[in-house]
């Protein structure tokens, strides 16, 4: 493992981060072996994939730099390690979380996993990472690669067809209907948050933040939603 603040990981994420290509050939050519390396300390190591993709991300070049660090060798699927217990999220996850499409279309041309588990909030898939932190355009391409949706995932984004699938194979019991209200509020999808309540979701449940479905219908921005919660 080496230092973050050794030479050669701060040349490698220099070039990394400006997607400088020259550069990181150059590099590979003298220390190839960096792109198996960990950067970072016992406590907390990264990978050189998760340099490409770490916060906030939307390096230039990404899609190429990734190209290059896999043929190099680098793991795509490796995992972030953290102090704290589940904090293990891929490279993926960390492109999700930023909303980064052009280092998830590379990752996943790559060959990584996108049902992979390691979600820092949930434990669960990059798709996880991106719909909680609200990074919609990545959870739709996500989607659009094949993830596969929970419930309260494919509430968030709208996908209606896809809730009343979950319900009608009744996989989801009474707290799920309501974990997807609160998220369908949250991102104001209200034909799904109408279906899920005549399903019998709790608008006034406590839930994430502390917050109930009908608050964050409310803080939505949906008028419209923000209406039928009053009525």
């Amino acid at each position: 493992m080496l230092s973050a603040e050794h030479p050669l990981a701060v040349e490698l994420a220099a070039g990394v981060h400006a997607g400088d290509q020259p550069a990181l050939v150059a590099l590979m050519e003298r220390a190839g072996w960096l792109v198996h390396e960990r950067f970072g300390s016992a406590a907390e190591s990264r990978t050189a994939l998760h340099i490409a993709t770490d916060w906030p991300g939307h390096y230039p070049e990404v899609a190429a730099t990734i190209a290059l660090l896999v043929r190099a060798g680098a793991p795509v699927d490796g995992r972030f390690r953290g102090a704290r217990a589940g904090h293990r999220e891929t490279a993926l996850h960390w492109a999700a979380s930023a909303d980064d499409l052009e280092a998830i279309d590379a990752l996943v041309a790559a060959g990584a996993d996108i049902e992979v588990d390691g979600a820092v909030l949930t434990g669960g898939t990059p798709l996880a990472d991106a719909v909680v932190f609200g990074q919609w355009n990545a959870a739709r391409r996500l989607v659009q690669h094949g993830a596969r949706m929970t419930i309260w995932q494919a509430a968030a984004l709208g996908d209606e067809g896809e809730v009343r699938r979950w319900l009608s194979e009744d996989r989801s019991d009474h707290s799920d209907v309501t974990n997807a209200c609160w998220h369908a509020c949250r991102s104001g999808q209200g034909s799904v948050v109408r279906l899920l309540v005549e399903r019998g979701a709790d608008l006034d449940w406590v839930g994430h933040e502390g917050r109930t479905p009908r608050q964050m219908g409310h803080a939505s921005g949906d008028a419209e939603l923000a209406a039928w919660l009053d009525r």
